[in-house]
């Protein structure tokens, strides 16, 4: 009976011992890793810029789930009022978002939510000066287009420069002031731009 069970150990161990993991030379291949969206530039896009001489300016495209900022030019005439040359320079930022990112861009990971043939006024006789009138009231904007619209806005020559913009729709909707704030721009789709109401006139 003894016998028996000493010719039986080295099977048990041998069994127990192939419970285990053991390591391998085989070479395994699990596929490439997956790709990361990388969210910037490896050099600064000129096809996006070439042939169009203009002020240099940025804009908010979407990549993931934020926004980034992208470099753009915009060409802006001379106007005689500054609230003529902040509707010129925010159709031309209008314009930016709404065009069609770059091959480089794409492949970088970026789009945009900002559909064209949208267009942008200077304030109505009863308006703010600071104010901007869209073509589509932004309540009718997807929250990312919104979202790019307002940071894109409140960051340039288009507003005042302290980090929000007095936007409306066409005709007489009531003004709204939109503020461009770190959480809108790390979480655009789901945090829109906090607004407050503007008086007429200011």
């Amino acid at each position: 009976m003894n016998v028996r069970r000493l010719l039986a150990l080295p099977l048990l161990a041998g069994l127990l011992t192939g419970c285990g993991i053991r390591s391998t030379e085989v070479p395994t291949d699990f596929g490439a890793a997956p790709s990361r969206v990388r969210c910037s530039l490896s050099e600064p896009d000129l096809t996006t810029q070439s042939g169009r001489a203009g002020v240099p300016v940025q804009v908010f495209l979407l990549c993931g789930s934020s926004l980034v900022a992208v470099d753009r030019s915009v060409r802006v005439t001379d106007a005689p009022a500054d609230s003529e040359r902040r509707a010129l320079v925010a159709q031309g930022l209008l314009d930016q978002l709404a065009e069609t990112p770059s091959a480089a861009e794409k492949e970088a990971g970026y789009t945009t939510d900002v559909r064209g043939g949208m267009t942008v006024s200077g304030p109505g006789a009863r308006d703010p000066d600071d104010a901007l009138r869209l073509s589509v009231p932004p309540g009718n904007l997807t929250s990312y287009a919104l979202a790019q619209v307002v940071c894109t806005f409140s960051d340039s020559a288009a507003a005042e420069g302290d980090g929000s913009v007095v936007l409306g729709g066409p005709g007489s909707e009531p003004l709204r002031r939109y503020e461009c704030t770190d959480e809108v721009r790390s979480r655009p789709g789901s945090a829109e731009p906090p607004s407050s109401a503007v008086a007429d006139g200011g």
